[in-house]
């Protein structure tokens, strides 16, 4: 078969429409064209008066070599990819001593331990926080009634920090092997719609994640695996620089020789223990800023113009970039159409924000971080000092909402004004338990602040009342990813100075977002498989 791509039609097209488009992108007759079936849909919208459907194709034909031939060297007419995916090693009676750990059930965690059990390895997963739907009980007792539990929370639980957000499903990471089909398809077998199958951004929600990731672990568990809740690690044991085994919280020492890390960008005790016990750790650029939220119809309209709430657009996203007069550059994170602005913190008396949006992305309002890159010559310091520059704001954000977790929020026309905010206007902030209206300036370092008020109405010329006076401003963004690297060896994935030791994941500094940080613990998984198919072979 062959792939066809960017073949456009216009958003309301006739159904007759895409074969026609076929026929004429291939030159090729009626009867040339055996059959056809959609492989992605997305849209192009920089033309409001023009919004265009932009398709991929797989087609069968009767003479695929003649077509190639004519279509010669063409990006968007090339052979089907094979996208099978393929088990590395088959461990169906690999002994006891070799059961691999996975330590944390987030997206990495999770896909790390389904494609070990399919493998026939049957790990042991290990996390700190509750079974998800034990910690969502948890998370909205933050949200309604100011009640924080530090291991079940946003942060903490299985599911990971991707189970409250949005739910995307993709990622501009270059992935050569299709890995991302692999993760997709284990989604749907979950109960994911089949749609994020062929929609360019497909996503899925809180809510429906939830049974999905109930639905995998049973998966996991059926094939030999073992998932263990409210287990955190408390330390390692290291000889000679390789991995002996692991002591649990609760004192309970496991053996161990294939550890993987998949803890999630929030699990700071853990990186001060590695740190203490001489694992190589790193600090690394990240993001820091504030949530917005805006009316979803204002950004509906403003991308796309009469073609508002078309079915097949669905509320209405975007990315925005300004590099700023001061050097940094100021960018939208995490945008959530429809969505909500929620409590993210996972320690005791400080604010963090972030978003989510649930499947139907129907709440009035959209949300985004507006974030500053920063490295590490802003929080000089070893590798740790990315976590106490984290929670010095996260410490002030609590003081400038006055407590009880709410988040000190302000207009955007006040802030850009340089003037507190004392109410709130038009545009009503979801976040829960709520916000108290203040000034922000003092929310985030001077050379922040300074860039975000110059980037918003450089973003109003790109989306037209980007900056109107009531959309609001919320405090403080600064999990964006994590401040740190547990770096690995590129070809065996191990840590750099410790043997039997696997970084993966959005902790580990290796990912970012649901599909990323899957994809890198199938990656992740099959390294871990490779190496016990070694010592196998060398103990034999």
């Amino acid at each position: 078969m062959l792939r066809i791509s960017e073949i456009k039609l216009p958003l309301d097209h006739a159904e007759e429409a895409l074969r026609q488009a076929i026929l004429q992108k291939l030159e090729i007759a009626s009867d040339d064209l055996i059959s056809f079936s959609l492989y992605r849909r997305g849209y192009d919208a920089r033309k409001q008066a023009n919004i265009l459907l932009v398709y991929s194709i797989d087609v069968e034909l009767r003479d695929e070599a003649a077509v190639l031939a004519r279509h010669g060297g063409s990006p968007h007419v090339a052979p089907k990819p094979d996208m099978t995916y393929r088990f590395v090693a088959n461990a169906s009676t690999a002994p006891a001593s070799a059961r691999p750990v996975v330590v944390g059930m987030g997206p990495c965690g999770l896909f790390a331990g389904l494609i070990l059990a399919q493998m026939g390895y049957r790990p042991i997963i290990l996390e700190r926080g509750k079974a998800v739907r034990e910690r969502t009980k948890d998370t909205w007792g933050l949200w309604r009634k100011e009640v924080l539990h530090p291991e079940s929370n946003v942060q903490f639980g299985e599911g990971g920090a991707g189970t409250f957000s949005d739910g995307k499903l993709y990622s501009q990471i270059k992935d050569p092997r299709h890995l991302g089909r692999k993760v997709l398809e284990e989604f749907v077998l979950a109960g994911a719609p089949e749609e994020i199958l062929w929609v360019s951004k497909p996503h899925i929600g809180t809510f429906r994640l939830v049974s999905m990731v109930e639905k995998m672990r049973a998966t996991i568990e059926s094939l030999g695996g073992e998932v263990r809740f409210e287990q955190r690690v408390a330390d390692l044991d290291l000889n000679h620089g390789e991995l002996r085994g692991l002591t649990l919280a609760s004192g309970e020492y496991l053996p161990c020789t294939h550890l993987v890390l998949a803890i999630g960008h929030s699990a700071r005790d853990t990186f001060e223990m590695l740190h203490e016990r001489g694992v190589f750790l790193e600090a690394k650029p990240f993001s820091i800023g504030f949530r917005i939220e805006h009316p979803q119809s204002l950004i509906d309209r403003a991308r796309f113009g009469k073609f508002v709430r078309h079915p097949l657009l669905g509320a209405a996203d975007y990315k925005l970039v300004h590099h700023s007069g001061n050097g940094r550059s100021v960018y939208s994170f995490c945008m959530c159409p429809g969505g909500t602005v929620v409590a993210a913190t996972s320690e005791p008396n400080r604010v963090v924000t972030n978003g989510m949006s649930q499947y139907s992305r129907a709440e009035r309002n959209a949300n985004a971080g507006i974030v500053v890159g920063i490295t590490p010559d802003d929080y000089p310091g070893g590798p740790l000092a990315g976590i106490a520059f984290q929670r010095e704001w996260e410490s002030r954000a609590y003081e400038l909402g006055g407590g009880g977790y709410h988040a000190p929020g302000q207009t955007v026309g006040d802030f850009i004004a340089g003037r507190p905010s004392t109410q709130l206007g038009s545009v009503q902030p979801s976040y829960k338990p709520g916000v108290t209206p203040t000034d922000l300036s003092t929310a985030l370092p001077d050379y922040a602040v300074e860039a975000i008020r110059e980037a918003l109405p450089a973003f109003d010329r790109k989306i037209k009342g980007y900056a109107m006076h009531d959309a609001v401003l919320t405090a403080v963004e600064t999990r964006t990813s994590s401040p740190l690297r547990i770096t690995r060896n590129n070809d065996d994935y191990q840590s750099v100075n410790t043997a039997g030791l696997f970084p993966a994941g959005e902790g580990a500094g290796y990912a970012g977002g649901i599909y990323s940080a899957a994809i890198d613990g199938i990656e992740v998984a099959e390294a871990v498989a490779r190496d016990i198919l070694a010592r196998q072979a060398k103990a034999a």
